[in-house]
């Protein structure tokens, strides 16, 4: 396949803010991307450009977030840092819980330019997060302190490792991908969740032990796809006895495709 006939999907950057102790690009903002969610997302033949944010101290020139809203195909929101509570009117319970208030605004640009040109958009971890809070949900700070009798979400000495159960909802697009299966297993590396769905979507699935909100779509099939899972489906190795991802990803792929013909027909 040649790259012009491939698609091509912009991955959402990760922030390390600038740093006076940092012995390497001391003071520089850096942005960057997990390799393993790259390479998931090649993994099916696609190409994938990590988006810089073209706005900040050091921007120079004038591309905006629409040129490659305009550009590529479709648009992957990865994980990372908490989300600003402000994002979603409240305030920090511990400051710890501050999140990336820069980021977010990065992010919620993003989504709104590749919305605004159809491109369809998939969300990982901190990317349902995210996606939940632009379109007027909101979350759980920290569910183990929120949420009595939680199941520990994150552990961070055994990262993605840690494992649990999810019930997919039946009747929904994710039951449809993966026909007979009601219950599956997931990687978990998330303290923070959906408090209140946002009305622009539907759950899909949810924590078999506590309830908490796994995957979520956009309601409407008519407006620009949207799906986030809360787990890591790059982390996934076959070995590990978790939910085959490849589903999840073909599925966001052919509707990229889908949008991409309905964009060239249009021309």
């Amino acid at each position: 396949m040649i790259a012009a006939s491939r698609l091509k999907i912009g991955l959402s950057a990760c922030f390390s803010h600038a740093d006076p102790t940092r012995s390497l690009f001391t003071n520089k903002t850096l942005q960057y991307v997990e390799q393993s969610i790259a390479h998931w997302i090649m993994s099916s033949g696609a190409m994938v450009v990590m988006v810089p944010c073209p706005t900040g101290s050091t921007a120079r020139g004038d591309v905006t977030y629409e040129h490659y809203a305009q550009w590529l195909d479709g648009l992957v929101l990865h994980g990372g840092a908490d989300v600003w509570p402000g994002s979603y009117g409240e305030v920090p319970l511990e400051e710890r819980w501050s999140g990336d208030r820069i980021r977010d605004e990065y992010d919620k640009a993003l989504v709104a330019a590749f919305e605004s040109h159809g491109k369809p958009v998939f969300g990982v971890c901190r990317g349902l997060q995210l996606l939940n809070v632009a379109f007027g949900g909101t979350l759980w700070q920290d569910i183990n302190t929120q949420i009595p009798d939680s199941l520990r979400h994150r552990d961070p000495d055994i990262y993605d490792l840690n494992h649990h159960s999810i019930e997919i909802l039946p009747g929904s697009r994710l039951s449809q991908l993966y026909p007979g299966v009601e219950r599956a297993r997931v990687n978990s590396i998330h303290h923070q969740g959906i408090k209140r769905l946002s009305d622009e979507f539907v759950a899909e699935a949810v924590s078999h032990e506590d309830g908490v909100v796994e995957a979520i779509r956009r309601k409407d099939p008519d407006k620009p796809y949207i799906a986030a899972v809360q787990w890591h489906p790059e982390f996934h190795q076959p070995d590990m006895a978790t939910i085959d991802d490849a589903a999840l990803l073909q599925d966001f792929l052919a509707a990229v495709s889908a949008a991409k013909e309905r964009g060239s027909l249009r021309q």
